[in-house]
């Protein structure tokens, strides 16, 4: 396998993006970190930066303010209040210790959030809805009925992308739309597939997405000119990689597509490789963290099986004369001499640490009446547990809102299992809680004694600022986004700015934020918003910010006010 240098670096506009984002990446790892400290009364400083990858750290002071410590008073941001028209809660038959039960099954239930990202028409339906065939995870007359569907109206070569792109809108245009899930396994690691639009028109329900994942796979198109316009000026790919990385995503593998129309051109492979490994490092991604991988999505060539043991298919003689594995070992005639496959790489992900001891929360992506069999009268949420476990039969309190019910199943991947923890993709059914109550960002949570997440309207975070067509200034308006949830924000107050290098305050009170600069700022939202601080919760405590239709800044929350 070619060695893959890390020379070379963007230019102009991405160099200022990929300082700032590297300091905001920096800042998330080492605050998940940072033990919660009592607040003070003085007001919270700045943080402080060391050299080298996850050195920058938030002071105690800025991590909880005054305001905090009280209670919530106002009964739609977080008291909590049983239905008017509950009926007895269910009580589950046995309790059971979940986090006992997780450390016996963690090897065999454990699953990887995976999402799959990158410019529109590289190939991303296409490329794992071949994978997911060729995975038997699509059978044989699926697959007919998919190809002759699509002949019909004239997209053949759409046919492994309707495996995923289910919508009559979707086929038609030949554009992926929403999120599509799926699941797989591989030989060390279980998947739960989040396959992200690439249109720049649909990058709100892209981050919906990519705030789930745990792990990438980025599909760039190799095709002459195809990977530049991805890449170069407004391509998805630079915002798809540096929104995936501020949504907390650390490992990434880059599936080159389509080399086989440049004839599996090694020198193609190499130069794509060479100018986005920069452009990754620079976003705060680690060397050793990226890899890169030669594939066809539409002919399926090394896709789950390496090139030279491939039966169902000749291995292509451009790509075998140089895509080598430099580990092979040459005692061995039977070890495989070529370079490792899509599946390969991915199944050498490493498991994050899941947060399974903290408080359950569920951020809800979908809600809908019943579920099961005999499921009359109760509602159906969906989403990741961001940290915490459940069980059938406990009680939760949903946010905003306040109102209590329990849990009457809960299904993970689509079985139905006792319990569940963080980090997994689940159904819960809840009885006893109202549709009308829920909402797309609403937060399910562990019923009394524990405290519930809080809704508020207004906060502090620390930024990082992209490319905004204007200034930031105090008052400039901005579409928030925090999981699957968008909400209207406006920036209340710049309270300062930092040095990328030190974290040394710049100024104090500026009158506005430049590109690619760290600010420290004070967010009031139209809506109460279910927040945690990042130090609490990283998925909770991360957010966009976004403005007629570009990302324009990305940060992690450290101060929240309930009055």
């Amino acid at each position: 396998m070619p060695h893959v240098s890390g020379s070379g670096s963007g230019s102009g506009i991405a160099d200022s993006l990929t300082q700032g984002i590297e300091v905001l990446v920096n800042c998330c790892v080492e605050a998940q970190a940072a033990a919660p400290k009592k607040a003070s009364a003085s007001k919270p400083g700045p943080a402080s930066v060391a050299k080298g990858i996850d050195q920058l750290k938030i002071s105690s002071d800025t991590s909880r303010p005054q305001s905090q410590q009280g209670t919530v008073s106002n009964p739609g941001t977080g008291t909590v209040t049983p239905s008017e028209d509950a009926v007895p809660l269910v009580k589950s038959k046995r309790r059971i210790d979940v986090v006992a039960e997780y450390s016996k099954y963690q090897k065999d239930r454990d699953t990887l959030n995976l999402v799959v990202v990158g410019h529109v028409d590289a190939g991303k339906s296409t490329l794992m809805g071949h994978l997911l065939y060729a995975m038997g995870q699509v059978n044989e007359r699926a697959m007919k009925k998919f190809e002759r569907d699509s002949e019909k109206i004239g997209k053949g070569s759409f046919a492994f992308a309707w495996v995923l792109d289910e919508t009559e809108e979707e086929r038609s245009r030949g554009v992926t739309m929403d999120i599509a899930t799926s699941s797989f396994v591989t030989e060390h690691r279980k998947f739960t597939l989040l396959d992200a639009p690439g249109h720049r028109d649909f990058v709100p329900n892209m981050i919906s997405g990519a705030s789930r994942a745990d792990v990438a796979i980025l599909v760039v198109d190799a095709s002459t000119g195809e990977f530049e316009s991805g890449f170069d000026g407004n391509g998805q790919t630079r915002e798809h990689a540096i929104l995936i990385r501020s949504l907390g995503v650390r490992q990434l593998v880059v599936a080159v597509n389509k080399l086989d129309v440049v004839g599996w051109s090694q020198d193609r492979f190499d130069e794509i490789a060479e100018r986005l490994l920069a452009f990754l490092v620079g976003c705060g991604y680690l060397k050793d963290d990226v890899r890169f991988v030669p594939v066809s999505g539409l002919k399926g060539v090394n896709l789950v099986r390496r090139i030279d043991v491939d039966d169902t298919s000749p291995a292509p003689a451009e790509l075998a004369s140089w895509y080598v594995d430099s580990t092979a070992d040459s005692n061995n005639p039977s070890s495989p001499r070529a370079g490792p496959c899509l599946v390969d790489l991915i199944d050498t992900f490493t498991m994050p640490e899941r947060p399974v001891n903290r408080p359950f929360r569920l951020a809800v992506t979908d809600f809908f009446k019943g579920g099961a069999v005999g499921s009359s009268g109760s509602i159906s949420v969906s989403g990741r547990i961001a940290q915490g476990h459940i069980q059938v039969g406990e009680q939760v309190v949903v946010i905003p809102g306040g109102v209590t019910g329990v849990v009457r199943s809960i299904d993970v991947d689509y079985v139905t299992e006792d319990w569940a923890v963080a980090g997994d993709s689940v159904v819960l059914m809840l009885q006893n809680i109202d549709i009308q109550q829920l909402s797309v960002g609403s937060v399910v949570c562990a019923g009394p004694p524990a405290k519930p997440i809080q809704a508020v309207s207004r906060f502090e975070a620390q930024l990082v600022v992209f490319d905004p067509q204007v200034p930031i200034t105090n008052g400039f308006p901005a579409l928030m986004h925090i999981q699957s949830l968008n909400v209207p924000v406006v920036i209340n107050k710049i309270i300062e700015t930092f040095d990328q290098r030190t974290g040394e305050v710049i100024k104090r009170r500026p009158r506005h934020i430049r590109k690619g600069a760290t600010a420290r700022v004070e967010i009031r939202a139209e809506t109460p918003v279910c927040l945690e601080l990042f130090k609490d919760s990283k998925e909770l405590g991360r957010v966009m910010l976004r403005k007629t239709g570009e990302t324009i800044a990305a940060g992690i929350v450290t101060s929240v006010f309930t009055k």
